[in-house]
């Protein structure tokens, strides 16, 4: 797919004067557009001219794994609409990359980077790439991830795969993207296309956010319709948008929503509003100097409007919600895996998780490289009859435990939100070792389902940090209002240099 990138370029050339689309927004491409001084087809041109000089050479940052074949003429289709007076969505002509655990019924393969599904093509749309297709937005590729949305087994090291290879973080290219939304956040930073969607189960979208310094939305569980995403469990699994604005990553989370979503959160706009309360956790600030920075800025930004700050110097979950969330994990990784082979139907030599373990034995080093598949291999001996009430105490024990840590500061004090930074600044990759994890802080969030929205907050040297904005269920307007405001304070984020090392 990738040496068909020569001949998607010469589709056509670009027959207005130049205009600067490093790093344009929605808004700004639109703006273009309806001024006739740019076109989707051109604009989806150059997202495939920066992918060919800086993700296949240059940096070789490894973020895209497969470019839609079809890109320029969905890109062409949808300025012909344009021009005949239909626009369907503020996503009109806008290209999006994918990432590659996500079903589209097109040349593109499905994979989620495992060897053992090279070449897989799905005849059914995911249900949310049907949503984009309907809005009117152009699917331009799809990204690599950690295999298996990093739940093949222990000692991975993020943004690898069988297929893709490793992704690399433009920040510092020997440094960690974080994360199994590795390619789709890369991609956003690196200015390899307009908008990029991710996914999470806990972490993989607003850890690569984070440590790529682009916004990344984990939205609220059951928000964005699952049907057609590799999953690892329905419990936590959810995608979101990852866009380089928090106005961009709002008008995609708007299309990715379901209709009862958008019913409940109501319009999604990057408006001013401010809360009235907020919860600041502050309790890595002693180790790391720059989040405290950061803190200090974000603290000082929000006094200043007048926002409530409590801060608070502790942050820490339960051992037992960790157990409980990974058995529920693997639990339905056994259940939900099995049921996406059948009903997408992958080749009869892996369509279950016993065969997937099995190939991947025979292939010894070629599918499993540097770390093993424990979690495949208890995945397919587990018996869901036999564990089905351990797995559902352990269901609710998790979620009661990560709902009662959130609400004491988002119901019991009151506060509309909670910031925290979202991760540790990131690390050298080793294939070795596999990952080496400061902190996060995505947890809770995740396992309770409430929405979870990571902002450029700042940087440690040459690596960038995010600020977690965490809510009750359906809040993602106060977080979205609330990161427009911190992203206009603090103007955290900068474009990426490529540096070769850490400096």
């Amino acid at each position: 797919m990738r040496l068909s990138l020569l001949s998607l370029l010469m589709f056509c050339s670009v027959g207005h004067a130049a205009v600067p689309l490093q790093e344009i927004t929605v808004e700004q491409a639109t703006r273009l557009i309806q001024q006739q001084q740019l076109s989707s087809v051109e604009l989806t041109q150059y997202y495939l001219q920066q992918i060919s000089a800086v993700d296949d050479a240059g940096p070789e940052l490894n973020a895209i794994v497969d470019i839609n074949p079809d890109a320029l003429q969905q890109a062409a289709a949808m300025d012909a609409e344009r021009k005949a007076g239909k626009i369907r969505s503020a996503l009109h002509g806008m290209p999006v990359v994918l990432k590659a655990n996500i079903a589209t019924a097109d040349t593109l393969p499905t994979t989620a980077g495992a060897l053992a599904l090279k070449d897989f093509k799905t005849s059914t749309d995911a249900a949310l790439v049907a949503q984009l297709r309907a809005a009117g937005a152009v699917i331009l590729a799809k990204a690599n991830l950690s295999e298996w949305a990093n739940f093949r087994g222990e000692g991975s090291a993020s943004g690898w795969s069988a297929l893709g290879g490793q992704t690399k973080n433009p920040y510092v290219l020997t440094h960690s993207p974080c994360g199994s939304s590795s390619g789709s956040g890369v991609a956003v930073a690196a200015d390899l296309t307009l908008l990029a969607v991710g996914t999470e189960t806990d972490g993989s979208i607003v850890c690569p956010a984070s440590m790529n310094a682009v916004v990344g939305i984990k939205p609220t569980r059951g928000s964005v319709p699952g049907q057609g995403i590799i999953p690892i469990a329905d419990a936590q699994d959810i995608a979101g948008p990852m866009a380089r604005t928090v106005a961009d990553a709002a008008t995609l989370l708007e299309v990715l929503q379901t209709p009862e979503a958008q019913q409940k959160t109501g319009p999604l706009q990057a408006k001013a509003w401010l809360p009235k309360k907020v919860v600041l956790v502050r309790a890595f600030d002693k180790d790391y100097p720059a989040i405290k920075l950061m803190l200090d800025k974000t603290e000082a930004a929000l006094l200043v409007a007048g926002v409530q700050v409590q801060t608070v110097q502790s942050w820490k979950l339960a051992d037992e919600l960790y157990r409980d969330e990974l058995k529920v994990l693997v639990y339905e990784f056994g259940r939900d895996l099995a049921r996406w082979l059948k009903d997408y139907q992958a080749p009869e030599s892996v369509n279950t998780i016993q065969k997937l373990v099995d190939f991947n034995q025979a292939k010894g080093k070629e599918a499993l490289a540097f770390y093993g598949q424990d979690y495949l291999q208890q995945a397919a001996a587990m018996d869901l009859v036999k564990e089905q009430a351990s797995y559902q105490q352990a269901l609710t024990n998790s979620r009661t435990l990560a709902e009662q840590l959130l609400d004491q500061y988002l119901k019991q004090a009151k506060a509309d939100l909670i910031l925290i930074p979202t991760y540790g600044p990131s690390w050298p990759i080793d294939h070795v070792k596999g990952d080496s994890f400061n902190f996060g802080t995505s947890t809770a969030a995740a396992v309770a389902g409430y929405p979870n929205l990571s902002l450029p907050g700042g940087f440690d040297s040459d690596l960038p940090l995010g600020l977690s904005l965490i809510g009750l269920p359906w809040s993602e307007q106060k977080l979205i209002s609330t990161a427009t405001f911190l992203e206009k304070k603090l103007q955290a984020r900068k474009t990426p240099e490529f540096l070769s090392k850490a400096r």
